[in-house]
């Protein structure tokens, strides 16, 4: 039976049925939260299992794992430390999405739609390529700007350079406003360079002010560029329950554990939805977060290089955190796909 059905069924009832029928209707519309593992003391000696048989791969230092907020099982590998420090490289660019987020719904900005140049017009060289005012907040957001990258062969000389914000502004088309994605720091770069300006406060004071309520998340240094800008979407130092404290924050629909909501719900969805598909493997990509179906479940996850990932699996409640060594490539070694191959076999666990 569809709303407007169950809505016209409703006008024929007595006034109080009527209420009560109302109130059904919309508890029936809120979010079901997965429910509790029926056993966890019998999931956790094979999620132990699960992080021992990890060890193998030697450039992870530290995985967490939880279920519905309760802990599954965590390791630290070596001499590395569950609370020590690390750069989580790339996947600080979801941090950088959230405050967009959470500017965008206290009004700083207009919304994904907001043209840069709104707010960028003082830093666009002379003569700009008209299609400068075709860029939007979202397309940064989705890596889509058209504009060359910076990351890769051009990140060298991009941090060499005196000027950040400009020498990415002056970059060559070789795409469309909203075409292929084109992955680059560049991007969430200038999304930190707004966030200064519209906030008033640079990024980092806004991260710790925004997100200060959430419990065990904290940002250490974070590397600026020679304006003062924090570099958004690299070089920002955590540890990795922080990392988890982030993840948790989004697998609870953006509130607290203690119900204090610091993002709104509707980012996060807005977030999750596949905007294009990664250069990398083919994975959707929403707002700075990668989207992958692993063991049959949908999976959101932040990825940095040399292996530093966040994983949330809203179906089952998972929040998994992994860190590696940062100097080490991930990507064309493969050792993305064995991370992603380890957190497969939680999925299964969990599910088992």
């Amino acid at each position: 039976m569809n709303r407007r059905t169950i809505l016209a069924a409703i006008a024929t009832l007595p006034v109080v049925s009527a209420s009560r029928a109302l109130a059904q209707l919309a508890q029936s519309a809120q979010p079901v939260a997965p429910p509790k593992p029926a056993n966890l003391d019998a999931i956790r000696p094979r999620i132990a299992t699960r992080l021992e048989e990890a060890r193998r791969l030697e450039t992870l230092e530290t995985v967490i794992v939880t279920r519905n907020g309760e802990t599954l099982g965590e390791r630290a590998y070596g001499n590395n430390s569950l609370t020590g420090s690390t750069n989580i490289k790339s996947a600080s660019k979801c941090v950088v999405s959230a405050l967009v987020g959470i500017a965008i719904d206290k009004g700083l900005l207009d919304g994904v739609d907001q043209r840069i140049e709104t707010v960028l017009r003082s830093e666009f060289p002379a003569n700009p390529d008209p299609r400068l005012s075709q860029i939007t907040i979202g397309h940064l957001l989705s890596m889509q700007s058209g504009l060359d990258r910076m990351s890769g062969p051009n990140y060298g000389r991009w941090v060499a350079s005196r000027n950040w914000t400009r020498f990415a502004l002056a970059a060559d088309f070789v795409d469309e406003p909203g075409g292929d994605m084109l992955y680059s720091t560049a991007s969430t770069h200038l999304l930190s360079v707004i966030l200064t300006k519209v906030g008033g406060k640079p990024t980092l004071v806004l991260a710790r002010e925004w997100l200060g309520p959430l419990e065990g998340f904290r940002i250490g240094s974070w590397d600026r560029d020679p304006q003062g800008y924090y570099l958004g979407g690299n070089q920002m130092a955590m540890t990795p329950r922080s990392l988890h404290a982030f993840g948790e924050l989004y697998r609870r629909g953006g509130v607290t554990k203690g119900g204090t909501r610091l993002i709104s719900e509707a980012w996060i969805r807005e977030s999750w939805i596949r905007r294009t598909n990664s250069v990398f493997n083919g994975d959707g990509y929403g707002y700075a977060w990668f989207l992958k179906e692993m063991a049959g479940e949908q999976v959101k996850y932040a990825w940095g290089y040399g292996g530093q990932m966040l994983y949330i699996t809203p179906g089952l409640g998972l929040t998994v955190a992994m860190t590696s060594n940062e100097a080490a490539p991930s990507a064309r070694t493969g050792y993305r796909d064995e991370l992603h191959g380890l957190m497969a076999r939680i999925i299964e666990t969990v599910r088992a």
